[in-house]
């Protein structure tokens, strides 16, 4: 009998705020997957559950998602990383795939699900709810994010201008997420909009490498990844 995939969300970067229900599902897979870096940098969401798991007791399967726009690059190694899932699964054996925040919103496990659903129907999919890291910045800001008919958008920042201005207008509250790449874009129109003194960073909410930055540091500095940006009118 074919295993069942399971897509874990972990939370934010907090060891604490994993679900119980992910903690059932990491104790009781014998298989977790997790991305892994080709530099052997670890995963953020192994990270996060290194206190929950004993790689001696588990079987641990080391995924690479290349960060690439190749397609032919990208469809090679998504082969791979699927047939590398489904050989575990056609032992028997259930997966908790791990991602950080909400395995549904913007995770690797969505391409990862809609794959194997093609290629191999048969396999039983499961997921977990996570705590996103837009939930953790909130939590971490003391910031709602919406209240009453308020409106709010959640959106990849982008270096199309005229979107993120669209999106700043139309809405009372937007999350921008990958923002480190157009940082400085984003600063600009900000000030061009008068929502500086509204807008907070924040890098890695919950962990215990978080950042809050002071807003005047950002032109110059390098920020990783796992960077978002609140913006409440």
């Amino acid at each position: 009998m074919v295993g069942t995939l399971y897509g874990v969300g972990v939370g934010p970067g907090a060891p604490e705020l994993i679900t119980v229900q992910a903690y059932r599902v990491l104790k009781e897979s014998p298989v977790i997957a997790y991305p892994k870096s080709r530099k052997g940098k670890q995963s953020y969401a192994y990270k996060i559950i290194e206190a929950y798991v004993n790689p001696i007791e588990k079987e641990m399967l080391g995924l690479i998602f290349p960060m690439t726009k190749d397609q032919v690059v990208l469809e090679k190694e998504w082969a791979n990383t699927v047939e590398a899932v489904y050989s575990k699964l056609a032992e028997g054996k259930d997966i908790a795939f791990i991602t950080e925040g909400d395995p549904l919103l913007y995770s690797t496990f969505i391409h990862l699900m809609k794959l194997m659903k093609s290629k191999y129907p048969q396999v039983p999919i499961k997921t977990v709810p996570g705590i996103s890291s837009i939930n953790g910045a909130a939590a971490r800001l003391g910031l709602p994010l919406a209240d009453g008919e308020e409106k709010i958008a959640i959106v990849p920042a982008t270096d199309d201008t005229e979107a993120m201005r669209k999106v700043l207008l139309e809405n009372d509250c937007v999350v921008f997420l990958k923002v480190s790449k157009v940082i400085k874009k984003m600063l600009s129109l900000l000030e061009e909009l008068q929502l500086l003194n509204n807008a907070n960073v924040i890098t890695k909410a919950t962990s215990d490498e978080e950042i809050i930055w002071n807003l005047h540091e950002l032109p110059d500095t390098k920020l990783e990844y796992l960077t978002l940006m609140v913006v409440r009118k």
